[in-house]
């Protein structure tokens, strides 16, 4: 290619290929990988902490008083599922509601 242009990813259609193309010439080549944007989010310890206590005033989330917070004996927490790092399938996680407490603890 003669130009710096920026090639756009694009659709070959009747090849099902991914190509990508310059927008100002004819000039186009076959991706070698098909994914065309990734986007990477790195979160801080603390950043993790203050998401999972912010959890328990989410007032779309679950709440059970069928537990007993570990921590500090209050009775009521939120609770969801999510994949726990490093297992495969779903964990129940609860959270728990004392907001001096937050602690949180999985199934």
């Amino acid at each position: 290619m003669s130009s710096n242009n920026i090639l756009y990813p694009k659709e070959d259609k009747d090849q099902k290929i991914l190509l990508y193309g310059c927008r100002n010439c004819d000039h186009q080549e076959v991706a070698e990988n098909n994914c065309v944007y990734r986007n990477e989010i790195h979160h801080s310890v603390g950043e993790r902490t203050q998401v999972l206590q912010d959890v328990a005033a989410d007032p779309t989330l679950p709440r059970t008083k069928s537990v007993r917070c570990a921590n500090c004996g209050h009775g009521e927490a939120v609770f969801f599922q999510a994949t726990a790092r490093g297992e495969e399938g779903m964990t129940l996680f609860f959270v728990c509601c004392n907001p001096n407490c937050g602690h949180r603890w999985r199934d």
